[in-house]
């Protein structure tokens, strides 16, 4: 969840030409309410709307600049409204130096052709048309922010009676939403890499860059300390909330719900000493009783942690917390996961991981089953059993390329109903436009690490906007 502290700020500005107003009577107010218009269809509870009016003059556009400026705005809609001079308009961005969306919004479907041409004065019909007339200034504004080298982007379409043309406008709202949230997210890296995965070892300098926000590097052992805090009622209490939070199976004894009870309690007030966001982490704990019971005993409280917002990935894989950050701030969960197997015979690719799964995009009530002992690490204790909601899902990696940068990875499918390994893991069934084998193959072409984040809902173009605005490539493959 973003910080209300730091609530996205969006800017908006409308663009006209001056010199217009005297010669055309009732133009100004007719493009100031198109303008509105736009003003109350962004304006929403999640973010605070700057808006700057109708910007028709370049020292007007100079001191709007400022303004945005002072203001502290993420994102600057412009909306074209009719022609203006570019140099009405590149001061107000050169100054902020954040994306811009360019709002080319005509009016109405089109033109009353036959109405319009039945106008006997000409000057009202050069004012008629000047209020259609949002396309023409486009491609000078264009020019200019490309050689300013301005990053931009379009939504062309109708200002009314347009759902694809508003969906893409919320859309880039939201990524840009997304985009502060990570900005000012506190991740915490929790214990050591998983000896040996060489995919999964990241640099940090890089996802600072990328993303922003603090990548906070924390002891096990801090956790083992708070968890011997935690008194026999906080205990008991979080016992019931198991109860009511999951489906527990009769054979999870009271003792494992107790120790993971416990760790989850503590786990709650490490997330509030670090104000995390997110959480990744991994820990031997091989040689030292309290780190091991403290590890042994965390797949509970890091489901819990999933569900309300701030995803857990295990493994110490870091570029994963990162895409199930990105996941859960769209609405879409995130759930940790990786290949499990490939069924040929249903043509879909069983997908899930041990560990903290997403309670909030499960399919059915979340079960935990006791394991006796949790494979390639150290200990046994109380597992979670999930499948992610039949129906559409997206596919997110963060990938660190070869050329020093990271790009996203993306897939849309679907969650299928059918049989799944009851072995009290994380696991579903997932089937690809391209099938199986093809979409095996060409995810693996992109050389991502082998874990992924896995949401309900296609979003594909709201992960694609978010790429956009962090200069971060998007790679498709169905």
């Amino acid at each position: 969840m973003a910080n209300k502290k730091h609530q996205l700020k969006v800017g908006l500005f409308g663009i006209g030409l001056e010199a217009y107003w005297d010669q055309f009577e009732g133009l100004k107010e007719r493009l100031e309410s198109y303008l509105q218009v736009v003003a109350t269809k962004l304006q929403n509870g999640d973010m605070e709307l700057v808006n700057l009016g109708l910007i028709d003059n370049p020292q007007k556009a100079l001191d709007a600049g400022h303004r945005f400026r002072q203001a502290d705005v993420d994102i600057i809609f412009l909306y074209v409204t009719t022609y203006a001079l570019s140099s009405t308009v590149l001061p107000v961005v050169q100054r902020v130096k954040v994306p811009v969306i360019i709002l080319n919004l005509s009016p109405e479907a089109s033109i009353n052709y036959s109405q319009f041409n039945s106008m006997n004065d000409s000057r009202a019909m050069t004012g008629e048309w000047l209020a259609y007339c949002s396309a023409c200034p486009v491609p000078e504004i264009a020019n200019v922010f490309k050689r300013a080298r301005i990053q931009f982007h379009q939504v062309t379409g109708m200002l009314h009676d347009d759902p694809e043309c508003w969906t893409e406008i919320e859309e880039w709202v939201e990524a840009s939403r997304v985009a502060s949230v990570m900005f000012h997210n506190n991740l915490g890296a929790m214990g050591h890499y998983y000896s040996g995965m060489l995919d999964i070892y990241a640099d940090l300098t890089l996802q600072a860059a990328t993303f922003g926000g603090n990548i906070e590097i924390i002891e096990v052992d801090e956790l083992s300390a708070i968890k011997r805090s935690i008194t026999a009622g906080q205990v008991k209490d979080r016992v019931s909330y198991f109860y009511d939070a999951f489906d527990i199976q009769n054979d999870c004894s009271e003792f494992e719900l107790e120790r993971a009870a416990r760790t989850s309690v503590a786990l709650d007030e490490l997330v509030k000493l670090y104000d995390l966001g997110s959480l990744s982490y991994y820990y031997k704990g091989s040689g030292n009783a309290d780190n091991e019971d403290t590890i042994s005993s965390i797949i509970l409280g890091n489901s819990l942690l999933t569900a309300r917002g701030v995803p857990v990935a295990g493994e110490y894989e870091i570029k994963n917390a990162q895409a199930m950050k990105i996941m859960d701030s769209f609405g879409a969960g995130g759930s940790f996961t990786e290949y499990y197997a490939m069924d040929f015979t249903d043509n879909v690719v069983l997908m899930g991981h041990d560990g903290p799964g997403h309670l909030k995009i499960a399919e059915g009530k979340t079960k935990v089953r006791p394991l006796r002992v949790y494979h390639g690490k150290i200990g046994s204790g109380l597992s979670v059993e999930m499948a992610v909601k039949q129906g559409p899902i997206t596919c997110l990696s963060v990938v660190e390329g070869t050329d020093g940068k990271l790009f996203f990875l993306v897939a849309e499918g679907y969650s299928v109903p059918g049989p799944i390994l009851q072995i009290g893991n994380t696991n579903s069934r997932y089937k690809f436009s391209i099938g199986a084998r093809k979409f095996v193959t060409e995810w693996n072409n992109h050389g991502p690490a082998h874990h992924c984040a896995v949401g309900v809902g296609h979003i594909v173009s709201k992960l694609k906007k978010l790429g956009d605005l962090l200069g971060v490539m998007t790679i498709q493959v169905c």
